[in-house]
């Protein structure tokens, strides 16, 4: 089995349509693929219509986290999207998108930048705005090669001359609403420093405690040492192991199915979640 548990859709700032995002996954020969928009499960009904035979789709979002002033992502698998507490969470997350890009704007203006919130507000379509739209406007002006080198501390990394911060919820109650929701809760791509500060490893082992089930140790930002280093300390600590590409379509280079989860781990994810579960493909339309 070929697992892909981390692919963005238009419904946050991927470039395919949930549609073509199953599709294109079954098409790379995908058996599973999670779709996990930033902070919302807008796009799980379009998918769910439109998958392929053959194909299972694990329902999921990422979550907008920060921890001591360091921002992070959690996976958050398989919950129960309804589930009163955690939609608000995700709400109240949402809801600060749009004042944060536009507070970004601002300051890019300010720095001499010709963008402007009609622009991303183009680029971002009926996805959650975020900082990748503000970066594709970047790309779109000529003041950055690709929307990975807007993410410096000369524009849009954390601390950057052009960030903003948002609310964002703190990783220990992100957790416990994941669970709570009967979803599986993974630290998204711990090691990715290029983005700013990371976690360090004694918060991930203090989150394991608190019921955190795995870690992305498999990701294109994580070099060989790094995957070295988290796959010896999610051993330590009981973690589950995943891979995955964090496909976001055109917007980066990473090509769905780059990294993957083996299917013992993806097994235990299902057994460990009990507010949903994977929806399998019975031909979806084309």
């Amino acid at each position: 089995m070929r697992i892909d548990l981390h692919t963005h859709s238009t419904a946050s700032d991927g470039t395919d349509t949930p549609a073509e995002l199953v599709r294109k996954a079954a098409a790379a020969g995908l058996d599973v693929v999670a779709l996990t928009d930033h902070d919302t499960t807008r796009g799980h009904a379009e998918a769910i219509a439109a998958l392929p035979e053959g194909l299972a789709l694990v329902t999921g979002a990422e979550l907008s986290c920060r921890l001591d002033g360091i921002s992070m992502h959690m996976l958050a698998y398989l919950f129960d999207a309804e589930e009163p507490a955690l939609l608000a969470e995700r709400e109240l997350v949402r809801d600060d998108r749009v004042p944060r890009a536009q507070g970004m704007i601002a300051k890019l203006q300010a720095l001499g930048v010709p963008v402007t919130w009609e622009q991303v507000a183009r680029i971002a379509g009926d996805g959650s705005v975020g900082r990748p739209h503000v970066a594709t406007a970047l790309v779109e002006l000529g003041v950055v090669p690709t929307v990975n080198d807007a993410f410096s501390p000369d524009w849009l990394a954390d601390g950057g001359r052009a960030f903003v911060e948002k609310h964002e919820t703190d990783p220990f109650e992100a957790i416990r609403l994941v669970k709570a929701a009967g979803g599986v809760a993974v630290f998204a791509h711990p090691g990715a420093s290029k983005r700013g500060r990371t976690v360090p490893e004694a918060a991930i082992a203090e989150m394991a405690a608190a019921g955190l089930d795995g870690v992305e140790v498999d990701h294109m930002e994580h070099d060989a040492d790094t995957r070295a280093r988290l796959r010896g300390l999610a051993k330590e600590l009981g973690l589950l192991v995943t891979g995955s590409s964090d496909y976001h379509g055109s917007r980066k280079t990473c090509v769905l199915g780059e990294y993957t989860t083996d299917p013992e781990v993806y097994g235990e994810i299902t057994r460990r979640a009990f507010g949903a579960f994977p929806v399998p493909g019975a031909g979806g339309a084309v």
